[in-house]
């Protein structure tokens, strides 16, 4: 017995679509929302093996700090960005943050959104005064309400997350956390 391919839209332009294609488009996000905790376990695999010349890849690197984070009793929610915070280091270095802040924007609430969208400024307090840089660039928003938090997660968790000898918990203790985290049904209302 063989099964039907699934219905599909037939517009070629949005401006022809209708509201049965929507009906057929809609309920799919939920489907690409719960595939979403594969691809990101995925993507931070991609992770291995890239050291860009640190004492740790950056696999290790995200589960230092996400261990480092558990390990001191913060939330799920915390702990979910500490892991992904530098998920988007392999695709754009440049511009890593604005990755791990938006896959995570929906499903954290502001505080932790804003601590992912703003920590490589907040990190660069620790290194950028030794490639020439202004280390106190973070001070711009020192009237954000998020400044502390933000301070408080490159201090005890990102800068120091770097330990070849420190015993981290493997990606895959990590799993249930990213699946129930970033399933559909936790979608930040």
């Amino acid at each position: 017995m063989t099964t039907a391919p699934p219905r599909r839209a037939a517009f070629r332009s949005f401006e022809e679509s209708t509201a049965e294609d929507w009906g057929i488009i809609a309920p799919q996000l939920a489907v690409t929302q719960a595939s979403v905790p594969d691809h990101v376990l995925e993507q931070l695999a991609y992770l291995r093996n890239d050291h860009g010349g640190f004492p740790v890849d950056r696999l290790e690197h995200s589960l230092q700090t996400a261990t480092r984070a558990l390990r001191d009793g913060r939330d799920d929610e915390y702990v979910l960005c500490a892991l992904l915070h530098d998920i988007g280091d392999a695709l754009s270095p440049y511009n890593h943050e604005a990755i791990g802040a938006a896959i995570v924007e929906p499903f954290v609430s502001e505080a932790n959104h804003w601590m992912m969208a703003h920590h490589g400024l907040f990190q660069g307090y620790y290194f950028w005064h030794h490639l020439g840089g202004d280390r106190n660039s973070r001070e711009q928003f020192r009237g954000s309400p998020y400044f502390e938090h933000t301070e408080e997660f490159c201090a005890k968790y990102d800068q120091v997350a770097f330990d070849p000898d420190y015993s981290s918990e493997p990606l895959d203790h990590f799993e249930p956390l990213v699946r129930a985290l970033l399933s559909p049904a936790s979608r930040a209302s």
